[in-house]
Parts: structure tokens; C-alpha cells; sequence
């Protein structure tokens, strides 16, 4: 087990010079940033200053360039908590059926006699009959217009419940529709957000869901929490636009008052679009996921009367000829219109699943907020902070680096000084694997990280008490380094493996901070087992080919 193979050797170093080349940009990082910054805006088409080329040559394109993402308690930065607002949507969705409702009644008003809407709370619809005898027929009636849940959980459920009291029907959203509600609210709401604050260019922001009806925001980079709370608060740009036709090419010339846009799935396929919009998005009252008349997954919308009038009219006139949905200048869905759509509200149809009809209803809707927010919790961390965590975190990762290098050494002589190289190419390999997958760094992963190095410690420590033990009985070192590898790998993968998989647990169900620990936790058991058992071996065995010495003391 101590010979190695050419190929082995060479993939071995390999991997450690690949690692440590993947994490040297992390020593220049304010240079390496700079010059990446740089570079993208001149990708962009910004103007070529003199400025922006000497920053972008900061740094040789031909080396690596990625960098660790530092978190919100590193750089600095704002952080919300927010309450949405569901109970505003369920009020739109019923007041949005009253006039299918009345449409409804009226056509049995020789039965049920007159229709009025009456004063309600929010969340219910109220209408009253002229003819409380008929009560019956008037609640089966509306009961006609419940459609199905279209989530996952609400399989089976109708998204209305309607019920009468004294001449009154009352109308309500079932509690399945309100779960399926609340789960398109909030998506649609991190949708929205994420747009906006990928639209300023800030890097890695935490946008993710807490609970039922709450968002976590946060952002490293930028300025205060009251800039933050502007920026997701601005509305997306939503346009429905002529389609002229589509192309593979995307600098061709679209022709005069026309424009190329790219389709958000195929980055192969654009669009060339008549600039004036039919409708916009401030147009647009709803978009739910629904089926069409097969009972395959579709998305329908409805516009505003002024909307409504101006799509029916187009849509009449261009039987048969492609429809853009345009959403931040990119086609997310170009539809061929099948025939007349009146009363401002159309479905699309397509080889769409649940899932993906749903997030097309999101993107859709991802014009405007769907509700309010509450922000219940505003923080700005400035950077100044940020760089006392950094500080502080390096004096600790560094001082626990020193005392387990010198304690090594110490301890273990020579092979303690080999223990200590493949340590050093632990971390780097770490940084190197954190800035290949673009991970997040952050107080909690700087702790991940220096429990990582105790650990492969620990791992090295196992292997060299085992050769101590194997040197009072074995016929010479090379034999007692062999059986002290071959006796300690079961115990070193084991508990390994078994922090491994908490490290999967913590990442699954953690969030934030814990996912930042997760993360460098289980990259490092990765890394400290592969620097344990391979190259601390490969380091032993070629100082066995080379001194070939009759005694060994570890």
C-alpha cells in the first residue's frame, strides 16, 4: 500500500496544485474583484475608460479568478425580515369572481330574481337574492364555478366554498386554495425580489422563505436597509408584444421599429419584436396556474377593463400569429393566438407540468408585488464590522493553525511535519473547492473551517498512534506504516462519514448561518480525508524510497 503508481502520484499532486491554484485569487481579493467587476461591465457594453481597462488588467485572465462570496456578517450590508400580506390576495381573488358570479345568477334570474352584492368582510363575497326560497339553486349555481386546487397538496379540492344564511350566499376561498394561495404568494413575492436585487449586481444575497408568510432578505454591498427596502419595492417590466418572427441570430437587424430579444429558456433563440406593446403589465390583474379543456396544465390571465378591451381587439385581428410575453426584456412564453379572446383574460396552453405552470403564473405575475409587506425586522451592517469579523475570525483560524502545526511537530517529530503539509493543503484545498462552487463564507464557516483542521488532526493522529503501536511488533517501518494505515482508515471514514452526513442534515434543514457552516463542515471532511490517508502517505512513502531507513520513530 506504500507504492505508488506513476498515475496515482501525478493525480494526487494534481489535485493539491489544482486546489491551491483555485484558491490563490482569495489572497489578492480586493484585486481579483476589482479586475472581475471590471471585466463584466466591459462584457456589458459599458464605455471602455481608461480606468475600467486598468482595473480589468489587474488581474492575468489566464489565472483562476473565482473568489469565496464573503456573507452579510463579513462584508457588510442590509438585512430584512418581511411579513406578506396574504389576506390581500384572498381579498383580490374574491372580488375578481364577483362579476362571474353575477354573470351566473343572471342567467336564472326568473328563478332566483334580482342579484346584489352586499357589504363583506375581506375575506368573503356576499350576494343577496331577491328570492331566499331559491337559495338552493342559486348556491349549486355558484358551486358550478369552483375550479381545482392546482397544487400538489390540494389534489382532489375545489379552490371555492359557498354556503347561504337568511337569502345571502356567501362565497369563500376552501382552505386548500388558501395553502396553494399562500405558497404562490410568497413565490411569486421571492421571485419579484430576486429579480430586483440581481438587477443591481450585488453578490450571493440570502432571499429565502421563513415559514408560512415571511422572507429573510439579505444583501451583502449594499449601502442601508432603507436602500434595500427601495429596491425590491420597484416593479418588474412587463410588456405583451407582436411577434415578427424568431431567429437564431442575435445580432440581426430587426428592421425599423422593431427589436431582438432573447428567450428566457433557449439562449439559442430570439425574438424580433415590434417595440410597441398591445399591453403591459400594469395592465395585468391576475395569472393563475389552471387546466385547459383536456385537463392538462395550462396558466390563465386577466387584464383590467382598459387592458382587456385592447387585447380582445388585437387578438381578433391576428388569428393565428405569435403573441410575446416579455418579462425584463426577455420572452418567457410566445403563444400562437387560437382565436378571439374577449373579456380580457386568455390561458395559455402548452406541454407544461403542475410545477412549471405554476412558475410560469409566477413569472407572470412578477410585475408587481402581489401583496404588501411588513418588514418586521431591519438591520445595516456596515462594513467596518464586516472587516472585524474578518479580522477576528483570521486571528482565530490563525492562531488554532499555529498551535496545531507547532503541537504536531512536538508530538510526532518528521511525521508530524508531514501531517502539517498536508494540513496546509487541506485549507487550501477548501478555499479552492469554496471558490470553484461559489459558496458563501461566513462567521459560522470560518468556525466549519477551523473545526475541519482539529479534524484532520484527529485523522493523522489515529494513523501515527497506529504505527507506534505497529513498531513494537512488526519486522520494520515500512510493514508498521503499511498495517498502521491499513488498521486506522476504518475508524478515520467512520467518523468521517457519520459528521459527513450531520453536515447534509444541517445543510437540508438549516438556513443562512447554518447552511454556511454545513457547507465548509462538510467540504472539509471531504478534503481532510483525501490530505489524511493519500497524501501524507505519498509524502512517508517517498521519504522511505529516498533515506530507506533501518529504524523509524514517530
Amino acid at each position: 500500500m506504500l507504492q505508488f503508481s506513476l498515475w496515482k502520484k501525478i493525480t494526487i499532486w494534481g489535485l493539491c496544485l489544482l486546489g491551491v491554484a483555485l484558491a490563490t485569487p482569495n489572497i489578492f481579493y480586493t484585486k481579483v474583484e476589482q479586475s472581475n467587476d471590471a471585466r463584466l461591465e466591459l462584457a456589458a457594453g459599458m464605455p471602455t475608460t481608461p480606468e475600467r481597462v486598468a482595473k480589468a488588467d489587474q488581474w492575468p485572465s489566464f489565472l483562476p479568478s473565482a473568489l469565496v462570496n464573503l456573507g452579510l456578517d463579513l462584508r457588510g450590508g442590509a438585512h430584512l425580515l418581511a411579513e406578506v400580506k396574504v389576506e390581500e390576495v384572498y381579498a383580490v381573488r374574491l372580488d375578481a369572481m364577483w362579476s362571474a358570479v353575477r354573470d351566473e345568477l343572471r342567467t336564472e334570474r326568473a328563478t332566483i330574481g334580482t342579484v346584489r352584492r352586499q357589504d363583506s368582510p375581506p375575506d368573503e363575497l356576499r350576494i343577496k337574492i331577491s328570492k331566499p326560497d331559491q337559495i338552493a339553486r342559486a348556491i349549486e349555481i355558484v358551486q358550478g364555478l369552483a375550479q381545482p386546487v392546482v397544487s400538489l397538496t390540494g389534489i382532489g379540492a375545489t379552490d371555492i366554498e359557498v354556503r347561504g344564511e337568511n337569502g345571502i350566499i356567501i362565497v369563500t376561498l376552501s382552505d386548500a386554495e388558501k395553502v396553494a394561495t399562500d405558497d404562490r404568494t410568497l413565490a411569486q413575492s421571492l421571485e419579484i425580489i430576486r429579480r430586483r436585487v440581481d438587477e443591481v449586481g450585488t453578490r450571493e444575497p440570502t432571499i429565502q422563505r421563513q415559514g408560512d408568510r415571511r422572507i429573510l432578505i439579505q444583501v451583502p454591498g449594499i449601502g442601508s436597509a432603507e436602500e434595500l427596502k427601495a429596491l425590491i419595492g420597484t416593479t418588474a417590466k412587463l410588456t405583451f408584444q407582436p411577434v415578427v418572427r424568431s431567429t437564431g441570430d442575435a445580432n440581426a437587424n430587426p428592421g425599423p421599429r422593431n427589436e431582438i430579444v432573447p428567450d428566457m429558456e433557449d439562449e439559442n433563440l430570439f425574438y424580433i419584436l415590434e417595440k410597441s406593446p398591445v399591453v403591459t403589465g400594469d395592465e395585468l390583474v391576475d395569472a393563475q396556474p389552471s387546466f385547459d379543456q383536456n385537463g392538462q396544465p395550462a396558466v390563465s390571465f386577466r387584464f383590467d377593463a382598459t387592458g382587456g378591451r385592447k387585447f380582445g381587439v388585437y387578438t381578433a385581428d391576428n388569428i393565428g400569429s405569435p403573441f410575446a410575453i416579455v418579462l425584463d426584456n426577455q420572452v418567457i412564453s410566445a403563444p400562437v393566438i387560437q382565436s378571439y379572446i374577449s373579456g380580457g383574460s386568455g390561458i395559455i396552453t402548452g406541454n407544461f407540468s403542475v410545477a412549471q405552470s405554476t412558475d410560469l403564473a409566477v413569472l407572470l405575475r412578477a410585475g408587481a408585488l402581489p401583496a404588501g409587506m411588513t418588514f418586521l425586522e431591519e438591520r445595516t451592517i456596515g462594513p467596518e464590522l464586516g472587516q472585524d469579523s474578518i479580522d477576528a475570525g483570521k486571528v482565530a483560524t490563525v492562531i488554532a493553525f499555529a498551535a496545531v502545526l507547532v503541537f504536531m511537530v512536538l508530538s510526532y517529530g518528521l511525521f508530524g511535519i508531514f501531517a502539517d503539509i498536508a494540513l496546509i493543503l487541506n485549507v487550501a484545498l477548501i478555499f479552492g473547492l469554496l471558490s470553484l462552487i461559489g459558496a458563501t463564507l461566513t462567521l459560522p464557516g470560518i468556525a466549519g473551517i477551523v473545526l475541519t483542521i482539529g479534524m484532520a488532526v484527529d485523522a493523522n493522529v489515529l494513523i501515527f498512534e497506529r504505527i507506534r503501536e505497529e513498531l513494537k511488533t512488526a519486522k520494520g517501518p515500512a510493514r508498521a506504516i503499511e498495517l498502521g494505515y491499513e488498521k486506522a482508515i476504518s475508524a478515520i471514514v467512520d467518523a468521517n462519514v457519520t459528521t459527513f452526513i450531520v453536515a447534509v442534515i444541517l445543510f437540508a434543514i438549516g438556513s443562512g448561518p447554518v447552511r454556511g457552516f454545513s457547507i465548509t463542515l462538510g467540504l472539509g471532511l471531504i478534503t481532510s480525508v483525501f490530505t489524511a490517508i493519500w497524501v501524507t502517505r505519498l509524502l512517508i512513502s517517498t521519504w522511505l524510497d529516498w533515506r530507506r531507513p533501518r529504524q523509524i520513530e514517530v
